[in-house]
């Protein structure tokens, strides 16, 4: 990922932070034919090695799991908030008009060696773990044991689990800190302007760069 320093973000707490954010990802990997990608909800497990573990599943029918080159690093790519991000919010233009569109945006990617499991207890339990996750907060959270043994048994040999140990870790928080001063004050009072569900998430992450700080996602 290309990543200029003014919008790299390194802190391991910070990005561990906008992946569990993250509904749903994006696993890319090589095969004979190429690059194969599936969008995947994943959970970080950080027990599972220096810079955790990803945790998810995907359809058997989805030849992703047997295309995969084991000895190929795969990539899981988590996206977060993101706005376009208009030129006339800028005071730049008002002044010369030298001024472009351009898009503020969260990327973490995740990268490792990808392993493939079908062990019907290790994929219930997954299965269960995404699912807590995911209902907390509820009134009422579904859980897996809500549905009948036999139908969960059948659903299960339908997916294939897969384990990503992350090798390496890349985050790209751009947030207008390349503009001046009053552009980047432009930005957060054009995106709070915004109905878009994202602009106001985005305008405090601008807010937040202004501090020297980035806001987890």
């Amino acid at each position: 990922m290309y990543v200029p320093p003014a919008f790299r973000e390194d802190r391991p707490e910070v990005l561990r932070a906008a992946i569990r954010a993250t509904g749903l990802a994006i696993l890319v990997s090589h095969g004979p034919e190429g690059i194969v990608a599936s969008h995947v909800p994943m959970l970080l497990d950080d027990a599972g090695g220096a810079n955790g573990t990803l945790l998810g599943h995907i359809a058997r029918a989805n030849t992703q799991w047997r295309q995969s080159t084991p000895d190929i690093p795969a990539l899981a790519i988590f996206p977060g908030p993101d706005a376009y991000i208009s030129p006339s919010w800028y005071a730049t233009k008002r002044v010369t008009g030298k001024v472009v569109p351009t898009w503020n945006y969260v990327a973490v990617h995740a990268y490792g060696q990808l392993v493939f499991f079908d062990d019907p207890g290790e994929l219930r339990a997954l299965v269960s773990r995404l699912t807590s996750v995911h209902e907390a907060g509820r009134p009422v959270p579904w859980a897996v044991t809500d549905a009948p043994a036999d139908f969960v048994a059948s659903q299960v040999k339908g997916i294939v689990g897969f384990r990503l140990a992350i090798t390496r870790l890349e985050g790209k928080w751009k947030m207008s800190q390349n503009r001046p001063m009053a552009d980047r004050l432009g930005v957060i009072d054009g995106l709070r302007q915004q109905a878009e569900p994202t602009g106001a998430a985005v305008a405090n992450l601008v807010r937040a760069s202004l501090r020297g700080a980035k806001l987890d996602p």
